[in-house]
């Protein structure tokens, strides 16, 4: 079995410190939380970006400060910046990161009732003109499937030559608007992609750790952190990024996975493969 690869999901669009009050919002507390989720074992480092008020920007200016700051402590991490941004942001907005020289980034391959009035919204187009762009621009695209329709889209895609092997999809689960996170949603997923892909999978709330182990039993990869999971425990607040990532190391370890570096992930995904 394949080692390990953790993604930490360090701060969202959404969470706020209202919420956890380790969820970074300037520069350098989403420096120091990436590092932190780095030492810990996080071989990519999922990355939005917020101002220093916290509010959600894809400014690339902003990403680019912080990732020259991020490579600088940890200068062997993948960085894998969001092209979702955050709700109404436009195309060009979403797409900013992809203008730096980054080697991968994720993909949104559905659209998605958020609650209330939002919806998040990535047309068969914009999945198209984002896949174009990336593969214009040499960058890996992590495919963000939220409910087995947007899997469907992927292979179609696929198909047509839009989205190229080899094929890396997260499962984010437990999103309101899309498939919850129990055991059989996971196997439905899992089961519904090819089997040369790899997959991670990033479950919401109370579903992060059941999902992680299930991914860990069954040769996937895991995304933790304060995006999606403020808690360490039920009622627990995690005291930062680390401690969610801790927690699958040791779940892993129990479970007789090793974790790969940020070189062995460029390996297992096929970063850089022509």
């Amino acid at each position: 079995m394949n080692k390990l690869i953790i993604t930490c999901a360090i701060s969202g669009a959404e969470t706020s410190k209202t919420d956890n009050s380790y969820v970074p919002y300037t520069i350098e507390e989403t420096v120091e939380e990436a590092y932190q989720a780095y030492i810990a074992g996080a071989a990519i480092i999922h990355l939005h970006v917020r101002k220093d008020d916290g509010t959600p920007t894809q400014s690339k200016l902003r990403y680019k400060a912080v990732i020259k700051k991020i490579k600088e402590r940890c200068p062997d991490v993948i960085i894998q910046p969001s092209t979702g941004g955050a709700v109404g942001m436009s195309r060009s907005t979403r797409l900013k990161p992809t203008e730096l020289d980054i080697e991968m980034a994720t993909l949104d391959c559905g659209t998605l009732n958020f609650g209330g009035d939002q919806i998040f919204v990535n047309t068969e187009n914009d999945i198209k003109y984002f896949a174009n762009i990336m593969k214009e621009r040499s960058i890996f695209p992590e495919l963000e499937c939220f409910e087995k329709g947007h899997i469907d889209m992927v292979l179609r895609l696929h198909k047509k030559g839009f989205i190229q092997k080899p094929m890396h999809f997260s499962f984010v689960l437990g999103v309101n608007g899309g498939m919850t996170g129990e055991e059989r949603d996971f196997y439905f997923m899992k089961e519904s992609i090819p089997s040369d892909s790899t997959y991670s999978v990033a479950g919401i709330g109370k579903y992060e750790f059941p999902l992680a182990e299930l991914s860990i039993l069954n040769g996937g990869h895991v995304r933790v952190g304060l995006e999606d999971n403020i808690y360490l425990e039920k009622g627990v607040l995690a005291k930062g990024n680390k401690e969610l990532v801790e927690k699958v190391v040791l779940m892993a370890k129990r479970n007789n996975r090793e974790i790969a570096t940020p070189d062995e992930a460029r390996k297992i995904l096929g970063i850089g493969r022509k």
